[in-house]
């Protein structure tokens, strides 16, 4: 079994800042760096640090090649990354000293990818595998149908949030995942509950909180989060997402994902920068212990 992900691939440029800059603000910047990011890279980091098969689909300009090895040092199988000539995905990613960020996005090459790629790059998927994706790519809705139309169980990241891509994706999906300003906004925009959505899993991460699980017509279950010192959010939410679904495409129950992926996130938070900063399956296991 594999995991697929049509996946945005970012340069993140972190700025670690004294707090978040107010309108017409200057800040100066205590630190800066430059790392791998993007819900989809980030994502298909956490997934293959977990130790699924993952096969990234998606797209980088010239000055994005780098991002390629980055993801293929971590055993994602790239063949389906395009290289085109519109510039890399960006974001400019804010830092403050309690670990909170803001986040500008620049969509650049991830909505340059087109049908006959992701066709081709779905040509040999199958029952049996999965389909990860996020709102920061082109092509959501294609991607989700034809992977239902291959078996596939088909996982979305509902964010950044928009209600018209959730819509146009939400007959296809099998898993998913919202944190707990998402669903808010989700139940609100559909005037529904999350119980009442038809959609056989819903997973909702709350932070600090915890996260839980939904299946349709089943029971909730609840997995506190594990207490730690905070010193980047960064990414949490998609280390989660990755080991969540990496952990459910080899065989555990929903609730043993939750906990793995809950220790995944924490040890995340502990470390500043996105994909780079995702532990290891070995480090999540140390943790745990």
């Amino acid at each position: 079994m594999a995991i697929y992900n049509l996946g945005s691939i970012n340069i993140d440029h972190f700025y670690h800042v004294p707090h978040m800059p107010a309108p017409g603000e200057t800040l100066s910047a205590a630190s800066y760096q430059m790392g791998l990011g993007g819900k989809g890279a980030n994502q298909s980091a956490a997934a293959a640090n977990a130790g699924a098969r993952v096969v990234h689909i998606g797209a980088v300009g010239p000055e994005g090649l780098w991002t390629i090895e980055r993801l293929q040092s971590w055993g994602v199988v790239t063949g389906h990354i395009v290289k085109g000539d519109v510039p890399t995905g960006h974001a400019i990613i804010n830092v403050d000293t309690s670990g909170e960020n803001t986040i500008v996005l620049y969509k650049g090459a991830n909505y340059a990818l087109t049908i006959d790629q992701l066709e081709d790059a779905l040509q040999d998927a199958g029952s049996g595998d999965m389909l990860v994706m996020q709102n920061e790519t082109s092509l959501q809705a294609e991607a989700a149908q034809i992977a239902r139309s291959k078996g596939m169980t088909v996982v979305y990241s509902a964010a950044p949030f928009d209600i018209d891509a959730v819509r146009a994706v939400l007959p296809y999906v099998t898993i998913l995942a919202l944190n707990a300003v998402e669903a808010e906004q989700l139940c609100t925009a559909l005037d529904t509950k999350l119980e009442d959505l038809e959609v056989p899993e819903v997973l909702v991460t709350r932070g600090a909180e915890g996260a839980e699980w939904r299946p349709r017509g089943g029971k909730r279950i609840f997995v506190p989060a594990v207490k730690v010192e905070v010193a980047d959010t960064t990414g949490a939410g998609d280390t989660f997402a990755g080991y969540f679904a990496a952990a459910r495409d080899g065989g555990m129950t929903a609730e043993q994902a939750l906990e793995l992926a809950s220790a995944a996130a924490a040890l995340k938070v502990t470390r500043r920068g996105t994909a780079d900063a995702i532990p290891t399956l070995a480090e999540v296991k140390a943790f745990r212990a």
